[in-house]
């Protein structure tokens, strides 16, 4: 069944890194998005148990949140080459809800309570 047609199931969130600004830009671009092998099952089970999957985008060592979409379609084994970087796994399709460069301070009163409480950056 299409994640959509699961309504009382739980929304996930997840912060993506980026290793530079430049891989978000070609994200919302092309609809697409890669990750490390090792988010890739993490992503999918939350692709097919959540009603929603929502994926939060930081550059390492920027800051700032430069956005946030909505995980589109399940992780494929189709690579891309426009991230250049060998270390990716297949690509996934994303819909991009709002891109904009928000300072982590703005969201320094959220905490991760499953990351002993740290704040959200």
């Amino acid at each position: 069944k299409s994640p959509m047609q699961r309504p009382y199931t739980p929304v996930r969130y997840f912060i993506m890194k980026s290793s530079n600004l430049q891989n978000i830009d070609i994200s919302q671009q092309k609809g697409v998005w890669s990750t490390t092998p090792s988010n890739e099952r993490k992503l999918n089970r939350a692709f097919w148990a959540s009603s929603m999957v929502y994926l939060i985008f930081s550059v390492q060592g920027s800051g700032h949140f430069q956005g946030f979409a909505r995980m589109a379609s399940e992780i494929g084994c189709e690579k891309s080459q426009d991230w250049g970087s060998a270390g990716f796994g297949g690509m996934f399709k994303v819909e991009w809800i709002r891109k904009e460069s928000i300072p982590f301070q703005f969201a320094h009163h959220l905490l991760n309570p499953w990351n002993d409480n740290k704040k959200v950056q």
